[in-house]
């Protein structure tokens, strides 16, 4: 979470843009966003240099080894003169990373023309990277040297002083979105990053799977699976593995040309430079894939308007409904291999909605595929983007049943508090939900009472497959005993005597 002094900086670097003349906030955020992505392949560079001292092997660079490749380096340019800066940044490296290919930025000439990037015949790939194709048409916006120059003085402090070896990228991705106006209604907004991390720890990708976030935004769930994966199979795997992480095991799609980039970007800094990050309406009749993917990770948008008429024919087969919480669910459905895992998250009213959509799409889950958890969220989770409750749909792709029973949870506490603020606090059932989840036989004795417990199918069948945890959570009411009716009569009235004395004292004293 930015709080405190970090908030504090990237508010005071966010003001100077503003007042440097950049106003609209989705322009502030890219052109940050370049900036610090300059700055984390300085970084790369630096871990590269380092391994390549302490193993003694030749390793691939990102910058080119010549004079004017190696002055586009930000810790070679960062203290220079302004105008010196600026035209590094915005003759030279700008340029460079929107024609980045195979992982390298391309030299300049002393004349300042570019050379083109030969690629290597050994890592032949046939494509650009993602980053390369949604990079075509950014543009560098910055005005002034002065202006840049404080840019990069107050990142290079935050980075140096604030940040300096935490993971904390999408931290900011996320606070900058929250300046957006338009956050939470055209879905741009990370999903917190402790609820991305439960929701791959509760399926556990592997390296041989093949993972979708088709409104995959700024890509954290595609990012923490692959964290995961290095995370857990790092030492055990084959070349063949890293050649299908570094590329197709990971898929994205999105609306938005801003969101791919930064996608793109936050992928390739987490050494996959291949992925497929496509723009793309998930649910309209362009995207016609499907049983391709092992696993879907999602946030779909709850709110996203969407043109009746392209709608996919076959999502609508499903669940014929215009809202896209629920034709998501159908799309999941549809792009999953079968005995593949789905991990999404969907707003509460998905659970009991009562219109033939929403009873069709809860009916397809219970009865066609296997639906395996349930996971009530607090309201708060989002805030303070939207406080409007949402849940952790679990469920595999069988094609043919196998619900039994439904596990449900009713989460609490996440970590952070439920207010606007989300201060960090003790309570977080999230370690509780991973390990219950993971150990199921365990949970067949729990009760109705309890925080956890299963419900069968055909009581959910019964219920007009309503998912929501009330409908079958119990109260457990404690009586509460009170003192026999004389007692407390003759309680009122040793008050009312009190009351009578004291008054009379006090007319006394005047």
């Amino acid at each position: 979470m930015i709080t405190g002094t970090i908030k504090n900086k990237v508010d005071k670097i966010w003001e100077d843009i503003w007042a440097g003349g950049i106003t609209n906030p989705l322009t502030v955020i890219e052109q940050l966003t370049y900036l610090m992505f300059i700055r984390s392949l300085d970084e790369k560079e630096l871990e590269t240099e380092d391994l390549e001292t302490i193993t003694g092997e030749k390793m691939d660079k990102i910058f080119p080894q010549s004079p004017t490749g190696q002055a586009m380096r930000w810790s070679k340019f960062k203290n220079n003169d302004p105008r010196s800066i600026y035209e590094v940044v915005s003759q030279r490296v700008f340029p460079a990373i929107k024609n980045m290919k195979y992982g390298r930025l391309p030299d300049f000439t002393q004349q300042g023309e570019m050379i083109e990037i030969e690629e290597d015949p050994q890592k032949a790939t046939g494509k650009d990277s993602a980053f390369a194709r949604y990079m075509s048409d950014a543009t560098f916006m910055i005005p002034t040297p002065q202006l840049l120059q404080k840019i990069i003085t107050g990142l290079d402090d935050l980075y140096e002083h604030d940040i300096a070896n935490l993971d904390m990228q999408g931290d900011l991705y996320e606070y900058m979105l929250g300046k957006l106006s338009t956050a939470g209604q055209n879905g741009q907004f990370r999903t917190p990053r402790h609820i991305i991390k439960m929701m791959v720890e509760l399926l556990q990708p592997t390296p041989d799977d093949t993972i979708c976030d088709p409104a995959c935004g700024t890509a954290g769930f595609l990012v923490e699976s692959a964290e995961f994966i290095r995370l857990h199979h790092e030492s055990t795997m084959t070349d063949e593995q890293w050649g299908h992480f570094r590329g197709p095991m990971l898929t994205g799609f999105d609306t938005d040309r801003t969101m791919l980039r930064l996608s793109a970007m936050n992928l390739m800094l987490h050494s996959i430079t291949y992925p497929e990050i496509d723009y793309k309406d998930s649910v309209s009749k362009q995207n016609q894939i499907r049983n391709q993917y092992t696993i879907c990770l999602a946030n779909p948008p709850f709110k996203g308007s969407i043109d009746v008429e392209s709608i996919n024919d076959d999502l609508k087969a499903v669940t014929n409904t215009k809202k896209t919480e629920l034709l998501f669910l159908a799309l999941f459905l549809r792009i999953l291999k079968i005995g593949g895992q789905c991990a999404c998250i969907v707003p509460d009213g998905v659970l009991f909605g009562s219109s033939k959509a929403h009873k069709a799409i809860r009916k397809e889950l219970v009865e066609n595929h296997q639906l395996r958890a349930v996971i009530s969220m607090p309201s708060g989770v989002f805030k303070p983007y939207a406080g409007v409750s949402t849940a952790v749909l679990v469920f595999t792709k069988t094609g043919a049943g196998g619900t039994d029973n439904v596990w449900f949870y009713d989460m609490k506490a996440d970590g952070f508090s439920l207010d606007d603020k989300r201060s960090e606090i003790s309570e977080n059932d999230i370690p509780d939900i991973i390990e219950r989840f993971h150990h199921l036989d365990k949970e067949t004795s729990r009760q109705r009472t309890e925080q956890s417990f299963f419900v069968p199918k055909q009581e959910i069948a019964d219920n007009d497959y309503d998912l929501s945890i009330n409908k079958y959570k119990k109260v457990e009411y404690v009586p509460v005993e009170y003192p026999p009716t004389a007692e407390i009569m003759a309680d009122l009235h040793k008050l009312e005597m009190e009351i009578t004395a004291g008054l009379a004292e006090l007319e006394e004293m005047l």
